[in-house]
């Protein structure tokens, strides 16, 4: 849930600082008062468009944020905090940041990492819903009611949907092996003299295993052999010359030996310094060997770095290391042979990407079928939603249009179907508001009012699958009146029990549903114009309620009818399951 919302300097908000809680919070207000503001400025939290025109006047940048909390460790939020390396502590906690300079610049953050703008958009896409009256809104956009009947259904359909993406990745992959080894045939033959020439350049510098490696090391004792024989014969010498350490050992091990009959503990000592002693005279041995073999050979330190010189000249054409150009002569012959023997290639391709793709269409059908049957409960369940927001004689509906196909693509039921990442099938939701007329596409439906209220219908059916913390509604009731618009507050008022709802209202009917009631108002102070935000109590939501019905003077009929709605508010909510 959005917990708290700080906003400084934006519009004509000089500075506002809310808190909410669960349920249904509704904002209301005076027209001009600032409640679209405050969505306006969730909106920019969460990834929106931003403008120097939201800069307050005067100020040098205007600054929001808001704090999450992230009610289920499976939140959507959680996996895009991995993948971009924030920290979520043990409580959910979120924070967005954003601040917009006067400058035009904006500066992004989540949990107090800077990120870009992008990526503050993808947090903000899975924790707010924001749906405005002139919005074109994603329930509306049929380029995503594919992805919400899935949701709608994932128990079933998501497993059926992973696997058919697995089989068409493995089929476009093959195909594009096999369209690649089709080329013109000019350019096949340039590619084999290209990868002929690589070939025999790299088999003839007769690369072997980690040689870089080794060699490098041989370069740096080569290039430092004066200063480590020096020190390897100082060594030796402290040991075995005119001090002989050895010896000084020696005497201290015959010590030791002398005295260890008489005390146990000393008896230790002396075995301890005579294993001591002969680790170092083997030491020793093996530095006085060392130094027998050094030999110093500026030839091969010459040879050393010719052929380093080589490997890195080579290296920055066909790999990093010499075994990254092993591996690449070793991709390169397998092309050679492909390009060499094309058509028997070819033909295994192709029966390949055959069975790929007869693979990836039984799993298309099967997705294809999931989804038929989802979107039969998927009508039921809109067409019972609309019927509460007395549009019982709307027809509402699922369209399923094949995806065109050419001859040699798959065929489904007798006809050639293009497979895509989501299957052969475009998914538009479509509806009737009036017997008779024909099903349209839900954008296409002009009257304000009905687009109201099956917004609202299909924001009850996807709230509790799309998984955001917090909805929110701008004046979405807008057009409607009467028991259209208590229905439309009693719906709203179900989504509250789902996500947190955050709803700008000009219906009493809505306001009275509140759980928490905000009061927007504009206040003029030293020629400037602020917004302010009041949460009200129960007798002032009696009093804004009223001036909601009447925008009159209040009277005692008008706050009757207030606490009136109020009443029945409470008793739809106990009602409800709890």
């Amino acid at each position: 849930m959005l917990a708290e919302l700080s906003i400084k300097d934006f519009a004509i908000i000089d500075q506002v600082q809310v808190q909410f809680r669960e349920g249904l919070t509704v904002l209301t207000g005076e027209t001009g008062a600032g409640k679209s503001i405050i969505i306006d400025a969730i909106q920019l939290l969460a990834g929106g468009r931003g403008s120097v025109e939201f800069v307050r006047h005067g100020a040098k940048r205007a600054d929001i944020q808001g704090l999450f909390y992230l009610d289920s460790s499976d939140h959507r939020a959680y996996e895009k905090a991995e993948q971009f390396g924030i920290e979520i502590d043990e409580e959910g906690m979120l924070v967005l940041h954003r601040i917009i300079t006067a400058q035009g610049k904006s500066i992004c953050r989540v949990n107090g990492k800077l990120v870009t703008l992008a990526i503050l958009k993808e947090f903000g896409q899975t924790l707010i819903d924001i749906h405005t009256q002139h919005e074109t809104q994603s329930l509306m956009d049929s380029d995503r009611h594919g992805d919400l009947l899935d949701l709608y259904d994932q128990q079933h359909i998501a497993e059926a949907k992973r696997e058919y993406r697995q089989l068409f990745h493995d089929y476009k992959k093959i195909q594009k092996r096999y369209e690649a080894l089709q080329n013109d045939e000019q350019e096949i033959v340039q590619r084999l003299d290209l990868l002929q020439f690589q070939l025999k350049e790299l088999e003839e510098a007769n690369l072997q295993e980690n040689e870089d490696t080794r060699l490098e090391e041989e370069r740096n004792i080569l290039s430092n052999y004066e200063k480590i024989y020096q020190n390897l014969n100082d060594a030796y010498e402290a040991l075995y010359g005119e001090d002989k350490g050895l010896d000084w050992l020696s005497h201290a091990m015959t010590s030791l030996e002398n005295i260890k009959a008489y005390d146990d503990e000393l008896a230790k000592k002396a075995e301890q310094m005579t294993n001591q002693y002969y680790i170092i005279e083997e030491l020793a041995f093996d530095m006085r060997n060392k130094l027998e073999e050094m030999e110093f050979d500026p030839n091969r330190l010459n040879e050393v770095e010719g052929r380093l010189n080589e490997l890195n000249r080579l290296k920055r054409k066909y790999g990093q290391s010499v075994q990254e150009m092993l591996e690449y002569a070793a991709k390169i012959e397998e092309e050679i042979d492909q390009l060499q023997n094309k058509d028997s290639h070819l033909q295994q391709l192709e029966i390949q990407m055959k069975d790929n793709q007869k693979d990836a269409l039984l799993e298309a059908e099967q997705l294809h079928k999931l989804r038929r049957q989802a979107a039969e409960r998927l009508k039921n369940d809109i067409s019972r939603e609309l019927k509460d927001l007395y549009l019982d004689k709307a027809e509402f509906d699922v369209e399923f249009t094949f995806l065109t196909g050419k001859d040699q693509d798959p065929q489904y039921a007798g006809r050639p179907v293009r497979l895509t990442e989501n299957g052969f099938e475009q998914i538009t939701f479509v509806l009737s508001t009036n017997p008779g007329e024909p099903l349209k596409e839900l954008q296409k439906i002009a009257s304000g009012g009905e687009l109201s209220r099956i917004m609202l219908a299909l924001k009850k059916i996807f709230a509790k699958h799309q998984g955001v913390t917090s909805v929110i509604f701008d004046e979405v009731d807008t057009g409607v009146s009467g028991r259209v618009a208590q229905a439309m507050a009693e719906k709203i008022y179900d989504i509250s029990n789902r996500s947190q709802v955050l709803c700008i209202t000009h219906l009493p009917q809505v306001a009275a549903m509140a759980d928490t009631h905000m009061l927007i108002e504009k206040q003029v102070s030293d020629n400037r114009t602020s917004t302010k935000v009041k949460e009200l109590n129960h007798e002032e939501k009696i009093d804004e309620i009223s001036r909601m019905m009447t925008g009159a003077e209040l009277t005692e009929t008008t706050k009757d009818h207030a606490r009136e709605l109020l009443d029945q508010a409470e008793k739809h909510k106990k009602l409800l399951p709890s």
